[in-house]
């Protein structure tokens, strides 16, 4: 069996879906339906069982779960609202309950792959996963960070995989409850649909109007590293065979998982009038001010790390992964 958390979310679900793809039904989904329209991206997914959050972190506490039976954890729930500025749920959600499963797995020496954030790195030109250039600019990044560097502490004395995989700027289908949170991606395309315009900020930090940069990375290539590192996907992110999973290797670990490339705004709204053919029309607006002090103008991941634990797979193109996206 795997579990994956956020399983009805955005990459939770997509990750479902990709297990199904690759033979894989054995899934135990565990979430919270808030809003309950998440149910939509578990349409047509095969799940075993469904869990409420609050029922699953009980059981973990009570050490519950048939543990010998769990082939990985891929634990994707978190409270991934940037602007959320309550501390104390954020720091339940993203750093305890995170913190109470990473202890269960590693009780049970069961692969452990969760979500970390490129949120980490705030306003730094160096994404390396190194300390010096971790400095998050909301509470969200400052969650995540404290995860990862509890995970640095435990990892010299675990026994089984863990690892940490800090998205980019992730986009892809199945986003469409998040709200103001889904990607530009699905923003822009609903924009230029609706108004026949895609609204871009005006130049900030350094950066002239749209030109602001991000490492936009399709969510099937973060599912595909997901796979690889719970010992399901070779070098290349394909499927091994059936028998090769029985003794995944054990990998230890906090990686980029981003493209390794950087696209401006005004790329990706280019790639989304391409992929919903319409004439592209851009306007640009004032940059909102409850972002001032809150917002990467540029993030591009350092795979160096990824490539040095045997992850091979070039990942989608912006194009391509856009028209993925939309079609």
């Amino acid at each position: 069996m795997f579990i994956v958390t956020g399983g009805a979310g955005f990459i939770g679900s997509n990750l479902i879906h990709t297990l199904n793809a690759w033979g894989h039904t054995d899934i135990l989904c565990v979430d919270r339906l808030q809003p309950a329209s998440k149910f939509r991206n578990l349409l047509g997914a095969q799940i075993s069982d469904f869990v409420d959050l609050d029922d699953f972190r009980q059981n973990i506490l009570a050490d519950r779960p048939p543990a010998s039976a769990i082939r990985a954890i891929f634990h994707q729930g978190a409270c991934s609202n940037t602007l959320e500025d309550d501390g104390r749920y954020m720091l339940d959600n993203n750093f305890t309950y995170s913190r109470e499963l990473l202890h269960f797995a590693l009780r049970h020496r069961i692969p452990f792959i969760y979500a970390s954030s490129a949120a980490v790195y705030g306003l730094s030109r160096n994404f390396a996963e190194q300390p010096e250039n971790e400095n998050p600019l909301n509470i969200y990044g400052y969650s995540k960070l404290l995860f990862d560097n509890y995970v640095r502490r435990i990892l010299p004395a675990a026994e089984s995989t863990v690892v940490g995989l800090r998205y980019f700027n992730v986009y892809g289908p199945r986003e469409q409850h998040k709200g103001r949170m889904a990607s530009t991606a699905h923003h822009f395309a609903h924009e230029l649909r609706e108004t026949g315009t895609i609204r871009l900020f005006v130049g900030s930090g350094g950066y002239p109007d749209g030109e602001q940069r991000r490492d936009f990375v399709f969510v099937g290539d973060l599912c595909r590293m997901n796979l690889f590192f719970a010992g399901l996907a070779d070098t290349q992110g394909e499927p091994l065979p059936a028998s090769a999973n029985s003794a995944p290797p054990v990998h230890h670990g906090i990686f980029n998982a981003g493209t390794g490339a950087s696209h401006s705004f005004n790329e990706m709204a280019a790639a989304v009038a391409a992929a919903v053919d319409l004439p592209l029309q851009i306007h640009y607006i004032p940059f909102p001010g409850d972002l001032q002090g809150r917002y990467q103008h540029y993030t591009q991941a350092d795979p160096q790390l990824l490539r040095q634990a045997g992850y091979r797979r070039q990942p989608a193109a912006l194009n391509l992964g856009v028209r993925l996206t939309l079609a």
